[in-house]
């Protein structure tokens, strides 16, 4: 099983949170591929920019490579199927990952009800 890791779940997987719940931790464990968008580096270079969010990001994107996760680029196919879209998230790198997910496809591990609304792929950890 492919999966992608949301912003929460990297950072929570890669910090051994108690927030992430031991269904998660099965998941991953069980994935035979786990990608990293690199929306949620973008999300996370922009939140630690604004001082809401203290980490380093080449420490984060290091742990991740790693931890044997795959860095998952943007490709213009991605940004195409975020017109097809329900308008259930706002929030412009949820909407990537979601659009990512369905376009590969992979199962997408997140902690936002809002985007689990999207796809039957996206699985609410």
């Amino acid at each position: 099983m492919r999966i992608l890791l949301d912003t929460h779940v990297l950072l929570w997987t890669l910090a051994d949170d108690p927030h992430l719940s031991k269904d998660a931790r099965k998941i991953i464990e069980a994935a035979t591929e786990i990608y990293v968008s690199s929306a949620s580096y973008w999300e996370i270079a922009i939140k630690a920019g604004l001082g809401k969010l203290p980490v380093n990001l080449p420490e984060i994107r290091l742990a991740a490579q790693s931890s044997g996760f795959n860095e998952l680029p943007i490709s213009g196919e991605h940004t195409e199927a975020l017109l097809k879209l329900a308008d259930h998230h706002r929030d412009p790198f949820d909407r990537m990952l979601v659009a990512q997910a369905i376009s590969e496809p992979m199962r997408l591990l997140t902690a936002d009800a809002q985007v689990a609304k999207y796809t039957e792929l996206a699985t609410l950890v």
